[in-house]
């Protein structure tokens, strides 16, 4: 990139950070999203608003290619949002990529098969923690997290922090 280019990938590139902020996003995500932007800037030495179609189709081939699927999720999403808020262009992405769809069958326990692993459970202290988990619908990350702090006796709610991706409410009732 010239000097000129430089100065109006480095502002965009403000501004794309800004707006990660202003939406709201957390460290994580606003760190994917602007690794998404550097990454296709070094790919081809230049701006992201200036890249075609067609150049887009190259990239995010090549990026198949060496990186999982998550990654080209990630990166597609953080182009996506470059796009629409930095930008102020729609980018229509299943044009470009769609990563497959994956059909996952989820390991649902039947109440009994947890009645099964509680009573299995010797120690009196992993058999509450186990109901806790299945009684509040918890992963097993926020039942580890919990401490006696969030439990609020008052209004008969546990107080679960910093859940996945921080979408998970911070109340749940027990």
């Amino acid at each position: 990139m010239n000097t000129s280019q430089q100065q109006r990938y480095n502002y965009l590139y403000e501004q794309h950070l800004i707006n990660l902020r202003l939406q709201g996003k957390r460290p994580s995500t606003i760190d994917g999203y602007a690794r998404a932007v550097r990454r296709i800037t070094a790919f081809f030495d230049k701006s992201p608003d200036s890249l075609c179609i067609n150049e887009l189709k190259q990239y995010f081939n090549s990026l198949i290619q060496t990186h999982s699927w998550s990654t080209v999720k990630i990166d597609r999403n953080g182009l996506q949002f470059f796009y629409r808020y930095t930008l102020n262009k729609q980018w229509e992405w299943l044009a470009i990529v769609k990563p497959p769809q994956v059909k996952r069958i989820s390991d649902i326990l039947t109440p009994t098969q947890i009645s099964e692993v509680i009573n299995q459970t010797k120690q009196l202290r992993y058999q509450v923690f186990f109901m806790t988990l299945y009684s509040m619908g918890l992963r097993l990350s926020e039942g580890l997290n919990l401490t006696i702090h969030d439990i609020d006796k008052a209004t008969m709610l546990v107080h679960v922090r910093d859940g996945k991706g921080g979408k998970r409410p911070h109340g749940a009732h027990p």
